[in-house]
């Protein structure tokens, strides 16, 4: 609610129920088409939710039994506590955020799933949950993984789990930071900008910028992207342009039984992102 807010305080792009993408500063009220993109990606948090809360038992298992019994990579060396939650913090967002997204776009029944989330061709805040349930289980499960290699407590794990929501909302949301501020975010953490360009409907630039919480992952791994003016991204996935394919429900739950439409390359399609 906060970032929904905030969206209407300082917003990146203004939205129409005709298009995704305006002119800069131009003005037009949300329409019909808008109101049932946020209903639906309301839904699918919804899925998301219950989705978390069936694993939630298993996690804090796991999570004691790594606590009892020393196991995991923070029981290793003896750490600080400031590091211990640290390293902790960093193995969660590498496995439990960073690699499930970017295997989502690697094998081809994952990406099936991944599309009800990269079709949203009015990206904000409530993007952010947009996950077809079968995704929505895959991230839970790398989740559990997470914390049985890292060992992390129960405490870090709530922990984590605030942070990855929050940073979640946070960069999926439609606000125009000063740029020398989220810029300068970009280089510790994902910044609104940073994720937008994730967000754009054609390779590379949809494989690129996986990151939830640390961007140290998308530098790290050679996937990380920057585009200067990201107000002109076109969002959405190039694939299922149509707002029938993309903003139905029926649509969407089905999107993954449907047969494999191979995605354009941005150089391939004669055209620049910004």
């Amino acid at each position: 609610m906060f970032f929904w807010a905030l969206e209407g305080l300082i917003p990146l792009v203004r939205y129409t129920s005709l298009a995704a993408v305006r002119p800069p500063g131009q003005t037009l009220a949300p329409g019909r088409s808008w109101r049932r993109h946020t209903a639906l990606n309301l839904f699918f948090t919804l899925t998301t939710v219950i989705v978390n809360f069936l694993f939630a038992a298993l996690i804090i298992r796991t999570a004691d039994y790594c606590t009892q019994h020393r196991f995991g990579l923070l029981y290793v060396f003896h750490l600080p506590v400031w590091l211990f939650t640290l390293l902790g913090l960093m193995i969660l967002d590498l496995i439990g955020a960073w690699l499930v997204h970017w295997l989502h776009h690697q094998i081809k029944w994952l990406w099936q799933l991944h599309l009800i989330h990269h079709s949203d061709t009015w990206v904000d805040t409530t993007t952010a949950n947009r996950h077809h349930p079968g995704e929505s289980l895959f991230r839970a499960i790398f989740t559990l993984l997470a914390v049985a290699v890292a060992g992390a407590p129960v405490w870090l794990v709530f922990l984590y789990q605030s942070l990855s929501v929050l940073f979640s909302q946070f960069n999926h949301a439609n606000i125009s930071l000063p740029k020398w501020l989220d810029n300068g975010l970009a280089w510790l953490i994902v910044s609104p900008n940073m994720h937008k360009v994730h967000h754009h409907h054609r390779r590379p630039l949809t494989d690129s910028n996986y990151g939830n919480i640390f961007s140290c992952w998308d530098r790290l791994f050679g996937t990380f992207t920057f585009v200067k003016d990201t107000g002109n991204l076109h969002y959405g996935i190039d694939t299922h342009p149509a707002e029938e394919e993309h903003n139905r429900m029926g649509a969407l739950l089905g999107m993954p039984f449907r047969s494999y439409r191979p995605p354009t390359d941005e150089k391939d399609a004669g055209h620049a992102a910004g």
